[in-house]
């Protein structure tokens, strides 16, 4: 029996999200070439004062009101003029409001970049533009596109999760900028798909695991396992008390573990493992490595396997799935695949494709069983 649910709202999102491609294309056919040549050649403009905004956390600094530049420069410990015109370059381009003149205040686009937000991306925008992450792309690019290595292994002189181990700060944030990924993508893989199916949701490499929070929001009969490093786990737990009922988290438990190695075996066909956006951070040996390992841990149980993952089209790639896979070339041997790519390693895992389930997002889920 299938397992997709919302399937007339799914297909509208789908339409929608094509019809949103369309009009991201439209400056490509609107602008001269030369022109928006330059202007992708300086976007990193933007998304660098976007980065300073948020390290000065402006957006919880106005919170609902509107300040004077001298006042947020104030609080914020910058230079009131330089300030402004940071302000207004990113007022220009539609983040945060000039309510008057050197007067600012924060608007739709603003809001997720406060840190109180419920749908915060501040996190994201941190991690992304860190200068651990940033270096790979401005020093090594052009090399590793020559001759197929990692940017961020030859910048750092080590693989991205050896390098997490080492920095404590950075994997905090890491692990906050992975939460927040339901501000992007919204909890349509807890509403599109059917948990209520399964009774436990093994959740692999779920960090802190707001992902089996917003399953077990939506279908009180679940419980849930959340499956990651022991320094990840080990701050888990004491992160949800007092932000979600005590009913709630009392069917969710943490559990140290790893994909390729120890992972907590089936106990009947009503379990399922979630591995959400962790295998396109592999390259296809780790990737059928890890697989098999989730197939060991079902045995005989009859469980299933859900891949939340991005399913890159056969030819031409929309631009966020290009992008995303770009970004997996700079930090991982991993990639972003297409469902030929994806059917290849299940074959070789000696696992089954039994359904895909679309979702109101950039992702899938797939849903796998024992060959």
């Amino acid at each position: 029996m299938a397992l997709q649910k919302n399937a007339l709202a799914v297909r509208g999102f789908a339409l929608a999200m094509r019809f949103a491609g369309w009009l991201q294309n439209l400056p490509n056919r609107l602008t001269p070439p030369p022109f928006r040549l330059v202007q992708i050649g300086s976007a990193f403009w933007q998304s660098r004062a976007l980065y300073v905004a948020a390290r000065l956390d402006i957006a919880t600094v106005l919170a609902d009101g509107q300040r004077p530049v001298e006042d947020i420069a104030a609080r914020v410990g910058a230079q009131a003029d330089a300030l402004y015109r940071l302000l207004r370059m990113l007022a220009a381009l539609g983040i945060f409001r000039e309510a008057a003149p050197r007067v600012f205040a924060n608007n739709r686009l603003s809001a997720p970049l406060r840190e109180d937000a419920p749908d915060s991306v501040r996190a994201m925008i941190l991690m992304h533009n860190s200068p651990a992450m940033s270096r790979p792309w401005f020093e090594q690019l052009e090399s590793c596109v020559r001759d197929g290595g990692v940017p961020f292994r030859r910048v750092h002189g080590q693989d991205l999760y050896d390098y997490m181990d080492d920095h404590a700060e950075f994997d905090a944030l890491f692990s906050r900028a992975m939460d927040s990924v339901e501000a992007l993508s919204g909890d349509s893989f807890a509403q599109d798909f059917d948990w209520s199916r399964f009774q436990r949701v093994i959740d692999v490499g779920g960090s802190m695991g707001s992902k089996s929070i917003a399953i077990l929001r939506r279908h009180p009969r679940v419980r849930a396992v959340v499956v990651d490093r022991a320094q990840v786990v080990g701050a888990a737990a004491g992160h949800w008390q007092g932000r979600q009922p005590p009913e709630l988290l009392a069917r969710l438990s943490f559990q140290a573990g790893d994909v390729l190695e120890t992972l907590p075996p089936a106990g009947s066909g009503r379990d399922i493992y979630l591995l959400s956006a962790v295998l396109h951070g592999f390259d296809d040996d780790a990737c059928v490595k890890g697989l098999r390992n989730v197939a060991a841990a079902c045995g005989s149980s009859g469980a299933r396997i859900a891949l939340l993952e991005l399913v890159l089209a056969e030819t031409a790639a929309d631009f966020v799935g290009a992008a995303f896979d770009m970004q997996m070339f700079m930090g991982t041997q991993g990639r972003e695949r297409t469902l030929t790519d994806w059917r290849r390693l299940f074959e070789r895992a000696g696992l089954v494709l039994e359904e895909q389930v679309e979702l109101r997002s950039f992702a899938r889920l797939l849903l796998l069983r024992l060959g």
